[in-house]
């Protein structure tokens, strides 16, 4: 278990998230990568930022992600993870149960909803989305019963703009009082409902590209992330190419380039983002292939000393640039400074160490493989304007 302790109030508001390695539907989903971020990672960051909770914790079973055996079957419930949570930290007073499968939850959303609990009076506080479908009672085959409507008159079906439709949980998170709890319930006493526009929902066991577009457009990419991106830097070592150099029967050296991320250089240069192509001027290979990497990507071709932050810096400078407005790509641990500083940063598939831990982003594609066409893209996606439509907050009491 890890604790993250951010800020201290009156009552103390611990966010949780669950995190279970042995997932019926898919394994170890919650750290599997989406849209370059393990799962869990679009949650803790969202957590993070929204800035109420005085303790943050992971809960899992997993050492790769890292409860307690009894807690850790897929049979157990969450409310009794959440007991075992509460009888080690009784300074707890406040528990926001957050699910690890809703990548698309922003800091407004639980900034908002905790403060009906601690601002409003509320004793639990949950995520709901308004759906607009019909829905028939289930018939079992051969009782020969008539199926019939449950929320609507057949005679009647209403126009999709004439219906408000019906509020149904979307799981994001529950809020609760420890002393509900201990009464052996998640939703009871002064309850809320918390309405999050429906593309903030999203299904994680849907198709995954899917699930991944949902959330490039919609997903919470941090407090830093950019406006704009003027620049590009991409090394041509590890990123542009696989590192392979090839010498063919005279003697000539070759380094092959994947057409599809010549296309996604492209895309970027039409958008108007300057690209420069990075060197070392360690490799006297792609020294004498400048001008051809240059007349090939139609890209400026810089050849850097170490370390290259300074370089970088003064580049930025001359072009009057903050780092904000920079994208990184890079692959080694010269790079970790820059990809840690960049507004937008990744790494190939085919990276480790320093400079993945260090990268706001890892691309599924390889390098040399498509892995600097994957980055264009999300770049372009990541600077979208985000179209949804303002939250709603709506409350319902017993």
């Amino acid at each position: 278990m890890e604790l993250l302790l951010i800020i201290t109030t009156e009552r103390h508001v611990a966010g949780v998230i669950l995190a279970r390695g042995g997932s019926n539907g898919i394994p170890l989903k919650n750290i599997k990568l989406l849209a370059g971020v393990p799962l869990i990672g679009w949650v803790i960051r969202a957590a993070i930022d929204s800035d109420v909770f005085d303790s943050l914790w992971v809960f899992t079973d997993h050492d790769e992600i890292e409860r307690s055996a009894e807690v850790s079957k897929d049979t157990t419930s969450s409310l009794e993870t959440i007991q075992e949570f509460c009888r080690m930290n009784p300074e707890v007073d406040i528990i926001c149960n957050i699910q690890a499968t809703s990548p698309c939850l922003h800091p407004h959303h639980l900034i908002q909803a905790v403060e009906m609990v601690t601002k409003q009076g509320y004793d639990s506080v949950f995520s709901v989305d308004r759906r607009h479908h019909f829905r028939w009672q289930e018939v079992t085959r051969g009782e020969g019963t008539d199926t019939k409507a449950l929320n609507l008159n057949p005679a009647k079906r209403p126009h999709h703009q004439d219906w408000a439709g019906e509020l149904c949980e979307n799981g994001s998170f529950y809020i609760t009082t420890k002393k509900l709890i201990d009464e052996g319930v998640l939703q009871g006493g002064k309850m809320a409902y918390f309405e999050m526009p429906a593309e903030y929902s999203i299904d994680i066991d849907i198709d995954w590209p899917v699930a991944e577009q949902r959330v490039l457009r919609f997903g919470y990419f941090g407090k830093d992330k950019p406006e704009l991106v003027r620049l590009l830097l991409c090394n041509v070592l590890g990123c542009l190419t696989d590192r392979q150099i090839s010498l063919s029967a005279s003697g000539d050296e070759r380094v092959s380039i994947n057409s599809r991320d010549l296309d996604g250089i492209t895309m970027l240069q039409r958008e108007g983002t300057e690209v420069i192509l990075l060197t070392s001027s360690e490799n006297p290979t792609l020294g004498r292939l400048t001008d051809k990497l240059s007349q090939t990507t139609g890209c400026v071709v810089m050849s850097l000393n170490e370390p290259k932050q300074v370089e970088v810096e003064k580049l930025m400078k001359e072009k009057k640039l903050e780092w904000k407005e920079v994208a990184y790509i890079g692959n080694d641990a010269t790079d970790v400074d820059c990809l840690s500083l960049a507004g937008l940063s990744a790494v190939p598939l085919d990276t480790s160490g320093m400079a993945l831990i260090a990268a706001k982003y890892q691309c599924q594609s390889t390098a040399g493989h498509g892995a600097v066409r994957e980055f264009c893209e999300h770049i372009l996606h990541s600077l979208q304007p985000n179209t949804g439509n303002s939250d709603k907050k709506c409350q319902s009491t017993d």
